[in-house]
């Protein structure tokens, strides 16, 4: 049996909204259970382990299941990470590695030691597609993946977006880059990007080709999911991040209402797995 299984991150309900408040961590499992998540993603980058671990009661008591999104700042510091993630049940490690070699026959030995951590911890592990970090670059990492098998994804595209600058509409090639990820991706996380910066308000007009475009990327991602997998989980994170990844006014007053953004998104993704449910599953592309 297949599940699509949508979660919020802590880090972007810190805060959650325009208005600043910062909820304590019972407020905050209990605002994320009542919206209808099925877990929170817990960043290692934005909460230490202390803070990991004091949230774990209430996410349990509010039946949501926490995903551990981990920065190791060295090879074998991940040990640790994945660990904690066993002993929490995360499903699934995301990797974000802070070891980053500048060629890429520097880079597979970092990957695959990360890799075999991962399976002699018997948890799984996802790289995510990320800035300032070992999949920094597109480029970079499409030749990770080709001589990496076992080197799975985590599609945040909003990186590449503007890491690239990619420009409308897209080229041919460009799309088949991205096609690419979303083929070793086996999780997905929701903002939207333009070329010149990582979060956008959905609702500007100015916006919607964006908009438009990371929609797209969302349905196939989920389609070629669903291509390559008969039963398991399928993940999606809402992730829209506070200042300074929202934008602000003058004033430092964000311009969008993220904890509703975040929604509208929620939304989209449930209403395109449902379509997909309806429609069957096509061979993927």
């Amino acid at each position: 049996m297949r599940r699509l299984r949508i979660f919020t991150s802590l880090w972007a309900m810190r805060p959650h909204d325009a208005s600043g408040v910062l909820l304590d961590d019972a407020a905050v499992c209990e605002k994320v259970a009542a919206a209808g998540y099925d877990g929170l993603a817990l960043d290692l980058g934005a909460a230490d382990v202390a803070q990991v671990r004091a949230i774990a009661p209430h996410l349990e008591r509010h039946g949501l299941t926490p995903l551990i999104v981990a920065f190791p700042p060295t090879v074998d510091s991940l040990g640790e990470t994945l660990a904690m993630a066993r002993d929490m049940g995360s499903p699934f490690v995301v990797v974000i590695g802070q070891v980053m070699p500048v060629t890429v026959d520097e880079m597979v030995p970092v990957v695959a030691r990360w890799i075999a951590m991962a399976e002699a911890a018997g948890v799984p592990i996802q790289f995510e597609t990320h800035r300032n970090c070992i999949t920094n670059d597109l480029y970079a990492t499409l030749q990770l993946i080709e001589r990496l098998p076992d080197m799975r994804l985590c599609a945040d595209l909003s990186h590449y977006v503007v890491d690239r600058e990619f420009k409308l509409p897209l080229s041919a090639e460009q799309e088949a880059m991205i096609a690419r990820i979303l083929h070793r991706s086996d999780s997905f996380q929701g903002r939207v990007a333009s070329r010149q910066q990582i979060q956008v308000q959905l609702d500007f007009p100015q916006h919607a080709k964006w908009v438009d475009l990371f929609r797209g990327w969302w349905r196939q991602g989920l389609a070629d999911w669903r291509a390559r997998n008969t039963e398991g989980d399928c993940v999606f994170l809402c992730e829209l991040g506070p200042p300074e990844y929202a934008m602000t006014d003058a004033a430092g007053r964000e311009m969008s209402d993220r904890w509703t953004e975040a929604l509208t998104i929620k939304g989209w993704i449930e209403d395109d797995w449902a379509a997909l449910e309806a429609q069957g599953d096509p061979a993927s592309a």
